[in-house]
């Protein structure tokens, strides 16, 4: 009786041994895995999401009208001349009056 319960012991403990170092190597899989995954995670920029809120819709409402006027206009000007300096001096005048044009629309009091 004491042979045969020190042998089945013998074969649980086998068992465990087995199923113990089954569960250490798909834990280091994980672990090699996660290691992967976290050093390619660093490689790419990060998710960056729109703010929620009203005031950060009007800037982007506000930002989106601007845009908008400013391509307008240098669409107007690129179909009217045909001449390049004419064109690339309305597209360096209308980038450094963004800033004037978007405080004159939209002047906060």
């Amino acid at each position: 009786m004491s042979k045969e319960r020190a042998q089945r012991r013998e074969v649980r403990e086998r068992e465990a041994a087995v199923v113990a170092a089954a569960r250490a190597g798909a834990a280091e899989r994980r672990d090699r895995q996660r290691a992967r995954r976290q050093a390619l995670g660093r490689l790419r920029p990060g998710h960056r999401s729109r703010p929620p809120g009203l005031l950060a819709a009007r800037r982007r409402r506000q930002r989106g009208i601007t845009a908008a006027l400013l391509l307008g206009l240098n669409v107007l000007v690129w179909v009217l001349f045909p001449d390049w300096p004419t064109r690339a001096m309305a597209l360096i005048i209308s980038l450094l009056a963004v800033p004037v044009l978007h405080t004159m629309l939209f002047r906060r009091t």
